[in-house]
């Protein structure tokens, strides 16, 4: 009965994809002005991080997201790490985050020397559940004039930093109530989440900082490619002066006053990421439209396929199933790749790799759930 029903979802996937050949993941989606914006850019030479696409693609991050600015960088990764020292993590403190998350998430945060302490997720968001940072803070935080620490550690907790898992928000109103009661900013990991909508504002601009990712295998990309949004003017220019290797201004002086980074995105790369936001819109419809076919299928082998939480519209980046347990996410992932329908589980936990298994972090109950359960599908846009 397994194999037949395995069987029929790997001809659904064919038929959906009008291929029986390899199906990935996820692969970009190139349909407009790519290689005419592309090609601009070569004949006027300015390929690096210098260009009017670079500008370009600032502006329209900035409208899409509805902030005042953003800030173009080389990944969504380096973005993160920018956007936590802007918010004010330094070195030997605590950022409250995901386990359920990609390693990434973990990473920036312990590129600026702190702690990540990881929290449970909720099992419809399968992102940060404001109820586990509330019942966490209850416990150890520790209220003081210059913001709040943890009493069990006494390191001072500078940052709640949530991801949008395949870009589906958080609980944000609740997350926000909680971590304004504890004097903690909020970093929002929206990288998988572009054009995701919360109550009908985009994902990124609720926290001090929001960023996105535009990996090549993101909804939009820029092959190689990151963006932080806020509506704080000086924060989005200390976020350029930093990524720009904290160069002062000088018509021929080279002079830097603090520890920057080279992190500025390219303009090669912006030129192409201009061109795919011109199309986002477009690349939302298919998702939806996709997202909707795999509902009406999944629904009739009594599979949950998983969808939007009320008052949210999730902008499908990666689709997924929830299996009945371990057993069946495993039959279900190598009967699908070994016909070459690539599917993938839900990441490890991050307290499960060995850079991060000492972290502090609560019961994960939900996480784990999620981990044993959770497979993606392929999700691009057709």
């Amino acid at each position: 009965m397994r194999d037949l029903y395995l069987n029929q979802t790997i001809r659904f996937i064919q038929e959906t994809f009008q291929t029986t050949n390899f199906i990935p993941l996820h692969v970009p989606h190139f349909s407009g002005k790519e290689k005419r914006y592309l090609n601009e850019c070569i004949d006027t030479t300015f390929v690096s991080s210098v260009g009017k696409f670079v500008d370009q693609f600032e502006e329209q991050i900035a409208t899409i997201a509805q902030t005042n600015r953003a800030v173009a960088v080389v990944n969504g990764t380096a973005g993160i790490q920018v956007a936590l020292r802007l918010a004010g993590v330094s070195a030997g403190d605590e950022v409250l985050t995901q386990a359920l998350t990609f390693v990434a998430t973990a990473n920036a945060i312990v590129y600026n020397n702190a702690h990540p302490v990881f929290l449970d997720v909720d099992i419809d968001t399968m992102g940060l559940s404001p109820r586990a940072v509330s019942d966490f803070l209850e416990e150890h935080g520790d209220l003081r004039e210059d913001g709040c620490y943890n009493k069990t550690t006494g390191r001072k907790i500078s940052a709640c930093l949530p991801m949008h898992t395949f870009g589906f928000p958080v609980h944000l109103d609740e997350l926000i109530v909680v971590c304004k009661k504890w004097n903690i900013p909020i970093v929002e990991d929206a990288a998988e989440s572009l054009g995701s909508l919360y109550k009908g504002k985009p994902t990124g601009s609720f926290g001090e900082l929001g960023v996105f990712s535009f990996n090549g295998n993101k909804i939009a990309t820029s092959g190689g490619g990151g963006a932080i949004v806020t509506n704080n003017k000086v924060l989005a220019d200390q976020g350029k002066y930093l990524t720009t290797t904290a160069k002062q201004p000088h018509a021929y002086e080279y002079y830097h006053d603090a520890l920057g980074y080279n992190y500025r995105m390219p303009n090669i790369n912006a030129a192409l990421a201009c061109a795919q936001l011109e199309q986002l819109q477009g690349f939302l419809e298919k998702k939806r439209k996709l997202a909707s076919s795999y509902k009406a299928y999944f629904s009739t082998k009594g599979i949950d396929f998983r969808t939007e939480t009320q008052d949210t519209k999730a902008n499908y980046w990666l689709m997924c199933v929830e299996l009945a347990n371990k057993e069946e996410r495993n039959l279900f992932l190598e009967t699908t790749n070994a016909q070459g329908v690539m599917t993938r589980p839900i990441w490890q936990l991050m307290f499960r790799l060995p850079m991060y298994k000492d972290c502090t972090r609560d019961s994960q109950k939900n996480a784990i759930f999620l981990e044993e359960r959770i497979v993606n599908i392929p999700s691009s846009v057709i």
